[in-house]
């Protein structure tokens, strides 16, 4: 190895731990709450070298929402992998499977995705974060926009439908039950004996069966 490709290496390294101690921070006190000095701190780098590779706390933001696509992508690949016999319908519910799945072992990631306010800024910026950000996000609904077209071409899925508006509706209803879950555990388990678990599967159906013919 030269000293370029490892200048190249350690930079990326130290970039990775930057990115792992913005993590801690982050899932901990929330973005908003954390600072680029504790951000340095729980890295073991000066504030410095943390400005040497990120200008800013959404830089960083972005780099660990590409990471949380990136899980969420490779979990459905892998859910969807030798299912090109299933139907649509059996197909949406191994994506619904996969996301219960998904929200249930990586709560953080999936509220760095569903928290993040676009910005008009961010069509315009050329980032390479930001477009990889970006591109990685359109994968899953890429794959559900696929799934509902064939459905609907087999006869299983609602023929009427708009699909950009469907895929919009089940991502939003998706977040909206899991930011229902996150501030309301306790009164809907107390008031209405709802288990956390129990209402994300009975979501997922209910989106299904609005869609299905």
């Amino acid at each position: 190895m030269g000293t370029k490709e490892r200048k190249e290496r350690e930079m990326l390294i130290r970039k990775n731990d930057i990115i792992d101690a913005a993590e801690r921070v982050f899932f901990e006190k929330g973005i908003q709450q954390s600072t680029m000095d504790e951000i340095a701190r729980e890295a073991e780098f000066s504030k410095r070298t943390i400005y040497i590779y990120f200008q800013s706390k959404d830089q960083i933001y972005y780099e660990i929402m590409l990471r949380a696509f990136r899980v969420l992508n490779n979990m459905l690949g892998k859910s969807l992998e030798n299912k090109e016999s299933a139907t649509s319908i059996e197909k949406i519910n191994v994506i619904a499977e996969t996301f219960i799945e998904f929200i249930r072992s990586q709560p953080n990631y999936f509220k760095v995705i569903v928290d993040y306010e676009n910005q008009e800024s961010d069509f315009k910026n050329q980032d390479k974060v930001i477009t990889e950000c970006y591109k990685e996000g359109e994968k899953s609904l890429n794959i559900l926009k696929e799934i509902i077209s064939k459905g609907i071409e087999e006869g299983s899925i609602l023929e009427n439908i708009n699909i950009n508006y469907t895929i919009v509706i089940l991502w939003s209803s998706i977040a909206g039950i899991f930011n229902s879950i996150v501030k309301k555990e306790s009164y809907l388990r107390h008031y209405y004996n709802i288990q956390i678990q129990q209402l994300i599967e009975e979501a997922f159906e209910f989106m299904i069966r609005a869609i299905k013919k």
